[in-house]
């Protein structure tokens, strides 16, 4: 199994004005961003990475760099994949007057049919963001666990991916700065662990020491299997 700690960037200038950023260059974490990257890597320092992923932009590279800097070394990727959706036009332009848009309204109600005026479509966004989770699952290997520091939008898309809800559906999940979504790969399904995390304990989150050969395929083989009930939790 794979595990997946989706993270949103930290709060930034754009947020805090209420301005839609997207690929505009130059948006950095304000100090309230830079506060919450370090808080938040402080809180994940104990759980070791294999790698940490992040979209190119400033504001994610810098909440990378943050987590990076609370732990022993581990590899920074940058992945074009994973960046901030193409908003176009509407990049870089006040939230309230884009709400009086038409546009606006099938961004919120039928997100998989918006396509952004000199950008991009939603259902292409959700689409290589998807594609990228998997293809770093596959390159770090099914024991691994690792960062992916990205965008609101892209963590909803792979949310809802992984529970297999329509794209027309992400806009019911809800995705803060710095909080910690984390998925966990199977061989037969992905697990939804935690959802805009925001502050809670992450010891769950610490994998087992590694087991034999055939007691990992035995184990493996349990973990893909939903508990029944409920279970006992972490």
């Amino acid at each position: 199994m794979t595990t997946v700690l989706l993270i949103r960037h930290g709060r930034t200038t754009a947020n805090a004005s209420g301005v839609l950023a997207g690929r505009t260059p130059g948006i950095d974490l304000d100090e309230r961003g830079r506060t919450q990257a370090e808080a938040l890597a402080a809180r994940l320092a104990a759980v070791p990475l294999a790698a940490v992923v992040s979209s190119p932009l400033e504001r994610t590279h810098q909440t990378a760099e943050a987590l990076i800097a609370a732990r022993p070394p581990v590899p920074l990727h940058l992945d074009e994949q994973l960046t901030e959706c193409d908003y176009g036009h509407w990049s870089g332009r006040d939230l309230k007057t884009l709400a009086k848009e038409p546009l606006w309204k099938t961004v919120q109600a039928h997100p998989a049919a918006a396509v952004f005026p000199g950008g991009e479509a939603m259902a292409a966004m959700s689409a290589r963001a998807v594609t990228a989770v998997r293809r770093w699952n596959t390159e770090l290997g099914e024991h691994a666990t690792y960062a992916v520091v990205t965008h609101g939008d892209i963590i909803k898309s792979i949310a809802a991916d992984a529970l297999g809800m329509h794209l027309d559906l992400f806009q019911r999940l809800q995705v803060d700065p710095c909080s910690v979504t984390v998925i966990r790969y199977t061989a037969t399904r992905p697990f939804i662990l935690r959802l805009n995390d925001t502050g809670g304990d992450v010891a769950a989150l610490i994998p087992p020491k590694r087991r034999s050969r055939r007691a990992s395929a035995r184990a493996n083989a349990a973990e893909s299997d939903a508990a029944v009930g409920g279970g006992a939790g972490a």
